[in-house]
């Protein structure tokens, strides 16, 4: 898709929220996948709102033309008597999504975390309980055997570095692919996650580049952070009052991303996130201005042999 080396995709969170579950629920699969297909993207990850059938959701997205690219898969590792249960449900999450022709397997632990998803934790808890040292040695363990079932697979699984988790900020993503195993863990680069972690998303990508099989575009909306840093939001809240929303519409500095990316010659999945209020920020449109924003940069890029 476009004149550019990687695959541009599109998360349909842009138009069903996964953690603001009011956020689009009154969206259809069928309207989801359709305005996706409609605007010339080829690959996407799992709505909740997708048929959880394997052979169901096969005939929905080959009659749109659609190629599933991974889910979300939570682990919570960093408790080590939940390793059984939690492998087992991994290799039957790798499993579904091998049917696929899926590459990677998008993970986070989320133990400590302030989403809801954490059992021990409410809902819109607003401060990560951050992992101790036994904490970390078993969610390492716990990925890296996880790593295994992707590579004995075929696949990769891609660390999702995440806003409200235990994995978001520069020193927590740095100790992560310390401690754990280059050939079994990866990372799935995330500029808006990353951005709001602290991170500079230009600094993580050239750092990780080759550990990186996946990313994912997210813009910030400067104004909501700051609020958000203040009034300590949940991220239930920071998503509800919009502080993301797709490339091209926040503060994120693209083109030395795009820059890094022609230069390194990526060749995997890129796929837009807006994860924004849908009756407030239509999906549509915002996903059409996007793509429009992200292939003009790299034209314009391709275009000036100078710039890269």
């Amino acid at each position: 898709m476009g004149n550019f080396p990687f695959n541009l995709g599109i998360h349909p969170i842009n138009w069903v929220g996964e953690d603001v579950l009011e956020h689009g629920d009154h969206y259809s699969y069928e309207q989801v996948m359709s305005e996706i297909a409609s605007l010339g993207f080829k690959g996407t990850e799992v709505s909740r709102k997708f048929p959880k059938d394997a052979e169901e959701l096969k005939g929905a997205l080959s009659s749109h033309d659609l190629q599933l690219t991974t889910q979300w898969k939570s682990v919570f590792f960093s408790d080590l008597k939940n390793h059984k249960n939690e492998l087992q449900a991994y290799r039957d999450h790798v499993e579904f999504l091998k049917q696929f022709g899926c590459k990677v397997v998008s993970t986070a632990e989320i133990g400590g975390s302030i989403l809801n998803q954490d059992p021990r934790r409410g809902q819109d808890e607003t401060e990560v309980i951050r992992l101790d040292e036994d904490g970390w040695k078993y969610m390492v363990e716990g990925l890296n055997k996880a790593g295994e079932i992707c590579r004995e697979n075929g696949m990769y699984l891609v660390y999702h570095h995440h806003a409200g988790t235990v994995v978001e900020q520069k020193e927590e993503i740095d100790r992560l692919m310390e401690m754990s195993d280059p050939n079994l863990v990866y990372l799935l680069f995330d500029t808006g996650h990353g951005y709001y972690g602290g991170n500079d998303p230009l600094t993580l990508l050239k750092k990780y580049y080759d550990r990186i099989k996946y990313i994912h575009l997210k813009d910030v909306r400067q104004e909501i952070l700051n609020q958000a840093r203040q009034n300590s939001y949940s991220i239930r809240e920071c998503i509800s009052k919009g502080m993301f929303t797709v490339p091209g519409d926040g503060c994120l500095d693209f083109k030395p991303i795009f820059k890094e990316l022609l230069v390194r010659g990526y060749n995997g999945w890129a796929l837009i996130e807006g994860e924004q209020d849908p009756l407030v920020c239509n999906p549509y449109e915002y996903a059409k201005k996007s793509k429009k924003f992200i292939e003009d940069t790299i034209l314009n890029l391709q275009a000036n042999k100078s710039l890269i």
